[in-house]
């Protein structure tokens, strides 16, 4: 019985058509990628690898997704201190404007009159 055994690569030469240099074969001669994993893919290198890059996005995701939270809460904060800024100066207003000074130099207009004495106390007897 014969062993299993692996072809040979045939080497170029000019026997061939064209010089056979594409761009993939460039790249393979300057990273020599048979040097680092041999004459084949490790596929044993596969579950870790995708495990990694699976983690990598987890990881690429939350950032993403945290920097939007982080861009919202602080347009979320803005418009509280909009608001917080409206609230105060409406109180500054309403507070002016229920001074017993105020009221009555609204109503002036209108004919009504402050009185100058105090209200009368009426007592009732048993």
């Amino acid at each position: 019985m014969s062993q299993n055994t692996f072809k040979k690569k045939i080497k170029q030469g000019s026997s061939q058509k064209g010089n056979g240099r594409n761009l993939f074969t460039l790249i393979e001669e300057k990273l020599n990628v048979t040097g680092i994993m041999g004459e084949g893919v490790p596929v044993h290198f596969a579950p870790p690898f995708l495990f990694a890059a699976l983690l990598a996005l987890i990881y690429i995701w939350s950032n993403h997704r945290a920097e939007n939270m982080i861009r919202k809460i602080e347009v979320a904060q803005q418009q509280v201190e909009d608001i917080r800024a409206d609230v105060t100066t409406l109180e500054a207003e309403f507070m002016l404007s229920s001074k017993q000074s105020e009221v009555a130099r609204k109503i002036a207009p209108l004919g009504i009159v402050e009185i100058d004495e105090p209200p009368m106390k009426i007592k009732l007897k048993k």
